[in-house]
């Protein structure tokens, strides 16, 4: 009998297969989800132990399902490692040191060695995660919430801003070119 249930959601199979092989046999039961909605319908009926989340999926993207995962105070205390062959599209969204945010990052393709640190680490900062309910004992349930989701707002957008930064110097730079 598997102990631990790890949830894979992946578009690719191959992903969610290598996965599974890689896992030491027996230990875990390994559940699989091909996009986001599967994957958030798995979420809320299995409740795994892990969560191994591609962050460009079909119908509802990997965003969506991190925003809604860390909304829900339960859900939210759910070790996460966040795939992905793009690091550079999850800091659009999320930005680094991801490990303040609570996740484990890992690049694919990756090996066994690579996914057991990953799991290790998000185990570890999962734990190190403020207790939602302790905001929401002191307030309304929807008011933490609401400041979660402010969070996740203002994390976006300081991101944006940072985009935008960087194209102003790169349009002063040509502005200063031409003058010249």
């Amino acid at each position: 009998m598997a102990g631990q249930k790890i949830l894979v959601i992946d578009d690719s199979k191959v992903i969610r297969v290598r996965v599974r092989e890689m896992l030491p046999q027996g230990n875990f039961e390994v559940l699989e989800a091909k996009d986001g909605e599967e994957g958030l319908k798995l979420i809320r009926q299995a409740r795994p132990n892990l969560i191994m989340l591609d962050f460009l999926l079909p119908k509802v993207s990997g965003w969506e399902v991190y925003q809604k995962v860390q909304a829900h105070a339960e859900l939210s205390k759910i070790p996460l490692v966040i795939m992905s062959g793009r690091e550079e599209e999850v800091m659009e969204k999320i930005p680094k040191p991801f490990e303040k945010h609570f996740f484990a990052f890992i690049a694919k393709p990756f090996e066994k060695k690579q996914l057991t640190e990953a799991i290790k680490s998000a185990m570890v900062l999962a734990k190190k995660k403020p207790v939602p309910e302790a905001a929401a004992a002191s307030s309304s349930g929807a008011g933490a919430a609401d400041i979660q989701a402010m969070t996740l707002k203002m994390a976006k957008m300081q991101a944006e801003i940072d985009a935008l930064k960087k194209q102003m110097s790169q349009v002063i730079a040509i502005i200063k070119q031409k003058l010249k």
